[in-house]
């Protein structure tokens, strides 16, 4: 056996899965078919329960001191922003932080921890026992424990498994575009009319990133994008001739929305991209991906050890599948909001608009779905706390959070939760009992 564990796909969302199976010292080997990373940057934010998870392992400072934090956020391009300062987080807002700078932070602690990163090696398929990853047209593999794939909506190893990806289809196209201007509007600027819609982010070295709907060019046989293009959509949906220039990229994207039907197939188990797709409204893809990493690191580390039995990662698609079909029904909504041009769909708009200015509660509500930080793993018949999300806060006097034992699960969700006397699992901090 080459190593323990294959990842397949060095975005954010590999990397971050085995720097937490080097963090309990599993042997782990990234494979990624490109020879160097990504130019582009594709997301661009990281919310606050993402925060607070890399936070837990040290990694918050160089994203908090490289980042620009914006307090309130777009939902469906409302024009009344949800507000994220209410969010109870040390980080109330959206961290303006783009993906490749992630990546890099995040190849730096694998290799750190002692992972292998292999570039220019383009995995192929699977063996029928799905633990032998081929690579190239040579016949070259890698033996394996298991298998992480990680390499993004048109997965391979997803494929190969034979794990289904039910959904939806694109029927509706974004444009983006980075590029320089010589007018530009501040961070967060957003404008959703009857001619379309437009959001405006900042990205590093005076870039802009110039995104969002046009109606008028919706030809799915059209699927390009130049820079006049661009710069007639933007200006005739604003109004404003912000000179833009110098195109790092060009881009169009669809809305086709799928969720995997499983997460793990045997010893082989899907995170981020390859378990789910959907419109990148309100920034939560990345995040929903880094929150899978999080949840399968410690798990898939503890099966691998034999510390936990192979039970333990069917906890993982159980947990984390219902959350990627939650940012699929939201971004789905929101897509409906951000192409309602139309009178009627414009009536909605303010309504709804109005509905969150003057009912607080509903853009925390918003502002919590957006941050993730309602994200929590029930169980039946246990103590309302078990598979709730920690909030950092101080244990003053060494008491338990419940009465009995408490055990916060290394993604810090409360694990055990009892009024007996069982010995809570050795899975993470144990307070009191």
């Amino acid at each position: 056996m080459d190593t323990e564990v294959v990842v397949v796909g060095a975005g954010p969302v590999g990397l971050m899965v085995a720097a937490e199976l080097r963090l309990a010292g599993v042997d782990v080997v990234v494979l990624e078919r490109l020879a160097e990373p990504a130019p582009h940057p594709k997301a661009l934010g990281l919310h606050a329960r993402t925060l607070e998870q890399l936070a837990m392992r040290g990694l918050a400072g160089p994203f908090l001191s490289g980042g620009a934090r914006i307090p309130a956020w777009h939902f469906g391009f409302l024009s009344e922003k949800v507000d994220l300062t209410r969010l109870d987080s040390p980080y109330p807002f959206l961290l303006a932080f783009p993906q490749h700078r992630t990546e890099a932070i995040l190849a730096g602690r694998a290799r750190e921890l002692g992972a292998r990163i292999v570039r220019g090696e383009a995995v192929t398929g699977l063996a029928p026992t799905g633990v032998s990853v081929r690579v190239g047209t040579e016949g070259r593999s890698w033996e394996a424990g298991w298998v992480v794939g990680a390499d993004g909506a048109g997965s391979t190893v997803r494929k190969a498994a034979g794990i289904g990806f039910p959904g939806t289809d694109a029927d509706t196209w974004a444009y983006l575009g980075d590029v320089r201007a010589d007018a530009a509007p501040e961070p967060g600027y957003g404008v959703q009319n009857e001619k379309g819609a437009l959001i405006v982010a900042p990205l590093p070295d005076g870039l802009r990133r110039f995104t969002g709907f046009d109606p008028a060019r919706q030809d799915p046989a059209h699927r390009g994008l130049t820079l006049d293009e661009l710069e007639e959509t933007v200006t005739r949906i604003s109004g404003v001739d912000f000179g833009l220039r110098d195109p790092e990229w060009l881009t169009t994207f669809g809305n086709a929305t799928r969720v995997a039907a499983d997460y793990r197939r045997g010893r082989v188990l899907l995170a981020g991209d390859s378990a789910h797709m959907h419109f990148p409204a309100g920034g939560v893809g990345l995040n929903l991906g880094l929150q899978d990493a999080m949840n399968l690191g410690w798990k898939l580390a503890a099966v691998v050890q034999g510390r936990a039995p192979d039970a333990l990662l069917d906890t993982y698609g159980a947990e984390r599948r219902p959350w990627g079909e939650d940012v699929a029904e939201h971004t789905l909504a929101q897509t409906a909001l951000i192409t309602a041009t139309n009178p009627t769909g414009q009536a909605l708009r303010a309504l709804l608009s109005g509905l969150v200015r003057t009912l607080p509660d509903l853009s925390l509500l918003l502002a919590r779905r957006l941050s993730a930080l309602d994200v929590h793993y029930p169980v039946p018949g246990a103590h309302p706390l078990v598979g709730t999300r920690v909030a950092e806060a101080p244990l003053a006097d060494g008491r338990p959070l419940v009465e009995g034992k408490t055990v916060i699960r290394p993604d810090g969700y409360v694990w055990w939760a009892t009024d007996g006397d069982e010995t809570p699992p050795d899975l993470g901090v144990a307070f009191g009992g």
